[in-house]
């Protein structure tokens, strides 16, 4: 993940680079910098504003997307860059969604290995602080984890035989520069922080207060509105876990198995459950190896688990091969990474989907 991080995050300052430059080129011609054009944008969103347009927020994924539409109720622009029923973990952003976040007074993302490429494109704008909010900032973070019988992504040589020797020696000295690159960045990413904050409904509350402090500080004019949107969205979220508690301090076991990648560890430590999975939350493997899939079957028949959980939008071979040998039943448990199109168009919200999870787990736990 660390290669994949880097080279996402060199290709998106490039692309962001690049996108701008050509911006101040064109603009070169009617003599207008590119400072000149900055400046001018930031001053049609304040005379905007005092002309009563609502702000426009950016989000990179659905909880973003949906904290923020929850703290606002109509009163600002909310979009979402990833599109309904795509994978966020390998989300590339176009020029036109760079351009999206560009005009944007705030933009949201998550600030873990699938936003490598943001803060390349952030450095290129000149974005402050003031319009940018990172939710991994709002809570207290964990390292991300691999338990026993965790399958680890791996670094893959590539293997060049049968190409010409020119192009052996540019892949040859690409391998390097990653090598000397993935040397030099080690220290850096030796600790990797779990970015799936959001599953945690505890974690969502203090995401959706901070984010209206900042949404309120963007729009002041709107701040009472927004607070007791705010009031009213923590309400179902503290609700929410009531009931996820209620599930599982009734419950006959404290074990779930996930047969997918597993973005669910704050979950799980916020309400006690132990784990196993297939993955780490962020890994982009999606064919586990041999003994992974023996090891969960192992455990499955071991511990007497009921339920194997799969995660949305899943392929799911690996959940029914492992329920086909064992028994046990497969069920959905909703990271609410992403949504259905349908689901979209819907207007399902973190909470709506959260709350089938609740159901679940009395399954898997009793």
């Amino acid at each position: 993940m660390g290669l994949r991080k880097l080279a996402i995050a060199t290709t998106f300052s490039l692309l962001a680079a690049n996108l701008f430059a050509c911006g101040a080129s064109n603009a070169g011609k009617t003599e207008t910098t590119a400072a000149t054009t900055q400046a001018a944008a930031e001053s049609s969103k304040e005379e905007s504003k005092a002309g009563g347009e609502k702000l426009k927020i950016v989000a990179t994924n659905f909880p973003a997307y949906d904290f923020a539409r929850a703290v606002t109720k109509g009163e600002a622009d909310v979009t979402m860059l990833v599109k309904p029923g795509a994978e966020t973990h390998s989300y590339e952003p176009s020029p036109q969604d760079i351009i999206t976040v560009q005009n944007a007074d705030l933009f949201l993302y998550v600030g873990g290995d699938s936003d490598a490429w943001v803060d390349g494109m952030l450095k290129s704008m000149n974005k402050d602080d003031s319009s940018v909010f990172k939710m991994m900032d709002a809570v207290n973070l964990m390292e991300e984890e691999t338990v026993e019988g965790m399958q680890e992504e791996e670094e893959h040589d590539h293997d060049h035989e049968g190409e010409s020797g020119e192009h052996k020696e540019e892949a040859a000295d690409h391998e390097d520069k990653a090598s000397e690159a993935k040397s030099d960045s080690h220290e850096e990413e030796e600790v990797e922080m779990d970015e799936h904050v959001w599953t945690s409904p505890i974690n969502a509350i203090q995401i959706v207060k901070k984010l209206d402090e900042k949404i309120s500080s963007l729009d002041s004019s709107k701040k009472d509105v927004f607070e007791k949107n705010t009031e009213a969205y923590v309400k179902e979220l503290e609700e929410l876990d009531k009931s996820f508690r209620e599930v599982i301090d009734s419950g006959k076991r404290k074990e779930i198995i996930v047969a997918d990648r597993f973005p669910f560890a704050y979950f799980c430590k916020e309400y006690g459950l132990s784990y196993f999975a297939a993955f780490p939350g962020c890994s982009t493997d999606t064919q586990p190896a041999a003994q992974t899939i023996a090891f969960l079957q192992d455990k499955v028949k071991e511990d007497g688990i009921p339920v194997v959980f799969h995660i949305e939008m899943s392929n799911e071979d690996m959940v029914n091969a492992i329920c086909k040998d064992t028994g046990a039943k497969k069920m959905l448990l909703n990271a609410v990474h992403n949504v259905t199109d349908e689901d979209f168009k819907a207007g399902k919200t973190y909470v709506d989907l959260m709350k089938p999870n609740v159901e679940a787990l009395k399954e898997a736990l009793n």
